[in-house]
């Protein structure tokens, strides 16, 4: 190698030393300029936050300072607010107490009024035992020379004396009744008061005459006077055998049937239309087509409790219980059907008892009996909902049906979700627009009151309320009651219906006594 080459990689050599050199010096130099910005960044840093921090303080000071004014305040307002109500609460004490105190003296007075008044009532009841021993010593004298003059024993005597006395009765009160009858019968003016009366009742039975009359068409005017028949027998025996009312007049071809009770009006209608058809009308016949009426309509009791079964769709129901059912097919509750409604009933409480989850099955079944008392109120007395209960125990339903049936008005504390169902569904059912008249309920009731006072009376068989409530046929048992007795017991239940009931006009009652003797020509 020449020198001239050793000389310049000597040259390259140190030129490349010398910019490692300046380099490295100019690396720590930018270090240290980094250093020291960071160095004064940071001092600034430390004396903001000392900064933020003494701020914070002098704040915190501040609202500490207020928040403990305005507890002071308030704690000064609700002791004077609590000094206040105890100022107040002593003052009413201090009269309920001057007030108590009166009383007690008020009481101590009457207390003492009361121990002078005892005082003296007992010094009286000492003299009048003293008296009374005197008199009953004087009685027992007496008593024993009657007995010696007499023969009769005290028991013997007070038997002759008021069976003596009930015949003078009995007599003396049909005389004085005839002739207060008759004296009535002559006087114009009270006979015009009584068909005044009369009018005004009529009238006031037009808002429920369309849900307690039937209309029977006739074939031709003529077969009206074959059904009144001689002397009105004919018609004397329907109204009899039904207890409905037979009105007959200018209406063209076509008889009005009355009676509040549908089975009744039902059974009539039934055997008057048999009786038109066959042609043949006379008491005998009468009394067969009624006896067949009342058989078609036990059919259509039986027949419409299967169907209500049906469409409710329960099963191992008692035969009983499904005759009861179709017996409810001719029972009204302020004008809406009771078995219409209870088959609402049923599928009302299946489909919520569905959605919540509970036996739907066991819904419809109480839903279906809630009412099923309805059908026997007429013949058993006491609430339809106690019969049902009744009824349904007999026949060995289970107890939730039971107690649906019992708390489906609110008489009891329900407990179950069947009977909140059942009641729930039967408010549902009746509350429809136009589902219910209470007008038509108060009359049904009204007529139901009638019968039974009249039928509370010894001696009554049969009793049916006729013409709106306007008059009541009572039928007397001839053995118990004889033609003077008649007069008195009509008295009587003219007394007690004018007592207990409340009905515009007046009420009719006729007694009816009938002897009849059967016998067979074999």
């Amino acid at each position: 190698m020449t020198p001239t080459i050793v000389a310049v990689l000597l040259c390259l050599a140190a030129l490349a030393i010398g910019a490692a050199i300046s380099g490295l010096i100019a690396f720590k130099a930018g270090v240290n300029h980094r250093k020291k910005i960071a160095e004064a960044q940071i001092g600034s840093a430390e004396q903001e936050a000392v900064r933020i921090v003494d701020e914070a303080k002098k704040n915190a000071e501040s609202l500490k300072k207020e928040k403990l004014v305005e507890a002071k305040d308030e704690i000064y307002k609700a002791r004077m607010e609590s000094e206040r109500e105890i100022k107040e609460r002593r003052s009413e004490v201090s009269r309920q107490e001057r007030r108590v105190q009166q009383k007690e003296e008020t009481l101590d007075k009457k207390i003492d009024a009361l121990d002078k008044k005892e005082e003296a009532v007992q010094n009286k009841l000492k003299q009048a035992d003293g008296k009374l021993e005197e008199a009953e010593k004087i009685k027992n004298s007496q008593l024993e020379i009657l007995e010696r003059i007499s023969g009769f024993t005290i028991e013997q005597a007070k038997e002759y004396l008021l069976k003596q006395l009930d015949d003078d009765l009995i007599h003396e009160k049909a005389v004085k009744i005839v002739n207060y009858e008759q004296q009535a019968k002559e006087e114009c003016e009270s006979k015009a008061r009584q068909l005044i009366s009369l009018a005004i009742a009529r009238c006031a039975a037009d808002q429920v005459s369309e849900s307690a009359v039937s209309v029977v068409p006739l074939p031709n005017d003529e077969m009206k006077g074959r059904i009144i028949g001689r002397e009105g027998r004919n018609i004397r025996t329907l109204e009899t055998l039904t207890g409905v009312d037979l009105i007959i007049d200018d209406t063209p071809e076509a008889i009005t049937l009355s009676c509040f009770d549908p089975v009744r009006r039902e059974v009539a209608r039934i055997a008057l239309e048999k009786l038109i058809q066959d042609g043949r009308i006379h008491p005998t016949r009468i009394e067969e087509m009624v006896d067949k009426a009342r058989r078609e309509v036990e059919q259509v009791i039986k027949s419409e409790g299967e169907r209500a079964v049906l469409e409710a769709n329960i099963h191992g129901l008692n035969h009983e219980l499904v005759k009861l059912i179709g017996r409810l097919h001719y029972r009204t509750s302020y004008r809406q059907n009771v078995l219409n409604h209870s088959i609402e009933v049923a599928h009302l409480a299946g489909m919520m008892a569905s959605e919540l989850g509970v036996d739907p099955a066991l819904a419809r079944r109480a839903g279906l009996l809630h009412d099923i008392g309805k059908a026997l109120s007429h013949e058993i007395e006491g609430s339809h909902v106690q019969i049902g209960v009744d009824v349904c125990k007999k026949y060995r339903e289970s107890p939730d049906i039971i107690h649906a049936i019992e708390a489906h008005h609110g008489d009891v504390e329900i407990r179950s979700v069947i009977a909140a169902l059942v009641q729930a569904a039967d408010a549902i059912s009746a509350a429809r627009p136009a589902a219910r008249s209470e007008n038509f309920e108060s009359y049904i009731k009204r007529l139901e009151k009638l019968e039974e006072i009249c039928s509370s009376f010894e001696g009554v068989d049969k009793s049916f309320a006729i013409q709106a409530g306007r008059e009541v046929r009572i039928m007397v048992a001839p053995e118990k009651v004889n033609d003077e007795r008649m007069i008195v017991v009509a008295r009587e239940i003219a007394k007690k219906i004018e007592d207990e009931m409340d009905y515009p006009g007046q009420i009719k009652v006729n007694i009816i006594r009938e002897s009849r003797a059967i016998e067979y020509a074999k």
